[in-house]
């Protein structure tokens, strides 16, 4: 939870007044019949795929210094600098979907009418669903509400202040692989950020046995200690 209390400490050097738009719209909260698709299981980081984070930043950067309003002040051809302001702003979003997209394993629990994503040192996700129509969830965090883009999953969560995070779901059809795009943006900043994560579906050990993570991305289980 202590990472969930340093995301919105984060977030309050972001906001200013007035939200963005929605990004679900009344026709997404309403379903027919059962779930679009299924997401249950457990689910680890696929570090061969995704976004870059430092990629991304170059590609916003080249993007302001395009469409700068400093433009029309300058004679020069070609790009200008971006403002501080700008570059702070977007660099401040990119920590942050780093931060939220950090979570090396999933796991999500779904029946007909809830779908709950948790992620280890963080808040839990929760869908909810009843009588076809989505059900906002508020907590100490802010207000979450969900809605289905075809058979995506949407959960878009409203921070204090304005600050909007936004969670894609998409599973494979062999429901092996995961696909999760996080879109953090606010009023102080031009552009969102956006980050893609990909993860693998795969079967939890019984308790006895354990597991870490090594420098090579490669998950390593034993019954007893570990040693590298």
């Amino acid at each position: 939870m202590l990472r969930s209390w340093t995301i919105i400490a984060s977030c309050m050097v972001l906001v200013a007044c007035t939200p963005a738009e929605p990004v679900i719209d009344a026709g997404m909260m309403r379903i027919e019949g059962g779930m679009p698709a299924d997401f249950s299981g457990s689910w680890e980081r696929d570090y061969s795929r995704g976004d870059d984070v430092n990629q991304v930043l170059r590609d916003i950067y080249y993007y302001l210094s395009r469409t700068s309003a400093d433009r029309a002040y300058t004679t020069r051809p070609g790009p200008v600098q971006p403002s501080a302001r700008d570059m702070a702003s977007i660099s401040a979003l990119a920590r942050l979907a780093e931060l939220i997209t950090r979570p090396q394993v999933l796991t999500i629990s779904q029946n007909e009418q809830e779908i709950t994503v948790e992620r280890k040192d963080d808040f839990s996700l929760l869908c909810a669903f009843y009588d076809g129509v989505a059900k906002g969830t508020e907590s100490d965090y802010g207000t979450e509400i969900c809605g289905w883009d075809g058979d995506q999953l949407v959960s878009h969560l409203v921070l204090p202040d304005g600050l909007q995070v936004t969670h894609r779901f998409t599973v494979s059809e062999d429901r092996q692989q995961l696909r999760v795009v996080t879109t953090v943006s606010s009023s102080a900043a031009r552009v969102p950020f956006t980050l893609s994560r990909f993860y693998r579906k795969f079967e939890r050990l019984p308790p006895d046995f354990n597991c870490i993570e090594t420098l090579s991305m490669k998950r390593v289980c034993s019954t007893g200690e570990i040693e590298l």
